[in-house]
This record gives structure tokens, C-alpha cells and sequence, in this order.
């Protein structure tokens, strides 16, 4: 399991990947055919400085993809998008993935996430999996002060976890 910088040339592909693998659980829970997240709010994303777009190679396949903001300075890293391709699923190649993405950014001090609060899969999988706590609920009672909050509504969007996981 390695992880490979995404090329410029590569990200509409990648975006592409990513929204099957999101848009799948949105579908499954809410219905209709949305996909999520929608191409700006990636590209918003993937552009932030400090960010790095890789995509994960096992045995030379792309099976997934990751978007990383890494702060060398406070070592406080957030683990703004993960995704294993759908095709992939229940394999344990998304655990393999966080395992190498944690090698490979070995001065980390705290990694950070966030996911809905209907994904099961994934509050299971940040959980008992990795090694992450729920460190907060973000929901329209306690509004999360870092994300935009504007007119546009996806499903699953009003409510959301926070993940942390304190590596020292």
C-alpha cells in the first residue's frame, strides 16, 4: 500500500472516484441521485495550502484516494477526504490505507476528521478501526464554526462528527 501525489491532469478522474464512493451512502440512506460533494467544494478542498491529493496504490491499482492538510508547524493534520472506490469495499484495504497514511506522515501529533452522522460505516470503521474518538457533534443546535454554512443543502450535511486521534 503506497500513496501517489495526485497530478493536475488527474484530478477531474479523481474527483469522479471520489463523489461514486461518497455519493453511494447518501443514495443508500436519503435516496435520489445526488452527488456528493460537489465539484467545487472539492476543488475548494484540494486548493487550500498546506493540503496534499494522493491518491492509494495497491499493487499498482488505484483503489482510493485521500486529501491531507498537513501543518508541519503545529503537527495537527486533518484528514479532510478519504475514500476507497466502492468495488473495493470490505476488504480491509481502507484500514491498510489509514496505516500508510499515518507512516507516511510520521510527525503527526493529532489527526483530525469529520463524517455524518449516518455513516455507520465510517464511524465504525474511525472508531474500532483506527483509533479515533468522537470528540464532538456538529448539528443545527451546535453549528460548527469552521465550515461555511450556506444555502446549498446536501443530504446528511446538517449533522456530522468530529474525529480525533492523539498519536504521541
Amino acid at each position: 500500500m503506497r500513496l501517489e501525489k495526485v497530478a493536475p491532469e488527474e484530478l477531474p478522474r479523481f474527483i469522479r472516484k471520489l463523489q461514486e464512493a461518497f455519493s453511494l451512502a447518501v443514495r443508500e440512506k436519503f435516496g435520489g441521485n445526488d452527488v456528493v460533494p460537489a465539484d467545487d467544494d472539492i476543488r475548494k478542498t484540494v486548493g487550500k495550502a498546506g493540503t496534499e491529493t494522493c491518491h492509494i496504490v495497491l499493487d499498482e491499482q488505484r483503489v482510493g484516494g485521500a486529501v491531507l492538510a498537513i501543518d508541519e508547524k503545529t503537527r495537527c493534520n486533518v484528514l479532510e477526504l478519504f475514500f476507497i472506490s466502492p468495488e473495493h469495499h470490505s476488504r480491509g484495504i481502507g484500514h491498510a490505507a489509514w496505516l500508510a497514511i499515518e507512516a507516511a506522515y510520521p510527525d503527526t501529533r493529532v489527526w483530525r476528521t469529520i463524517t455524518p452522522y449516518f455513516e455507520e460505516r465510517n464511524i465504525h470503521f474511525y472508531v474500532n478501526k483506527c483509533g479515533f474518538r468522537i470528540v464532538e457533534f456538529f448539528n443545527p443546535h451546535h453549528i460548527d464554526p469552521d465550515l461555511p454554512h450556506d444555502d446549498t443543502h446536501q443530504p446528511g450535511t446538517e449533522k456530522y462528527f468530529l474525529f480525533e486521534k492523539i498519536m504521541e
